[in-house]
């Protein structure tokens, strides 16, 4: 058996006490949609993510049957010092795109998984706006920016320029987020 890949993850910076739960831990993007294969890595990673004496081992991960290819029921994971069994579960209710890893100790971690197959620069920016401190969009928002048409903008916009810093910070995804109205996002 390989070794794990480095997940290609991002998660929000630690709250401060007191602050408000956010949607999101962060996001992850997969490289494919085989549980086996991505899993171990991101559970490996979001183990030694935290207090340097708290790596509290992850015992269960719950994820939405439509979003990966196969469905085991546990998982091995071998790390660095010792092997242990992830139970997984599968669920149809689900939002998509998420991800819920649960501690020993019965903390959680909502991940977003962008999906296996979008570009880099789509994935970027949607691991940014996930892990953001102040986001409150959950994954069908989320999803839903990432498969939205690009916005229409006159001819003024394009000529001041914001077309093109838009496209040269990886597409739409972040305006589209940031300007639609809090009634749209909750429709999508």
């Amino acid at each position: 058996m390989s070794a794990p890949s480095a997940p290609r993850l991002r998660l929000r910076p630690e709250a401060s006490p007191g602050s408000a739960r956010t949607a999101l831990d962060g996001a992850w993007w997969p490289r494919s949609t085989n549980p086996a294969a991505e899993l171990p890595g991101l559970i490996l990673a979001l183990q030694d993510h935290g207090p340097i004496d708290d790596h509290r081992p992850i015992t269960h991960v719950l994820l939405r049957v439509a979003d990966w290819d196969d469905r085991p029921r546990r998982l091995r994971i071998d790390g660095p010092d010792d092997a242990q069994v992830v139970r997984l579960s599968w669920f149809d209710s689900l939002p998509a795109g998420l991800l819920t890893a649960i501690h020993a100790d019965g903390r959680r971690v909502d991940l977003f998984t962008v999906p296996a197959s979008r570009t880099q620069a789509e994935a970027e920016a949607a691991m940014e706006l996930a892990s953001h401190p102040a986001n409150h969009l959950h994954t069908p928002d989320l999803l839903a920016a990432l498969t939205a048409p690009p916005e229409r903008t006159d001819h003024a916009d394009a000529q001041a320029g914001s077309e093109s810093a838009w496209e040269s910070e990886g597409g739409r995804l972040r305006e589209v987020l940031m300007t639609r109205p809090d009634s749209e996002r909750r429709s999508s």
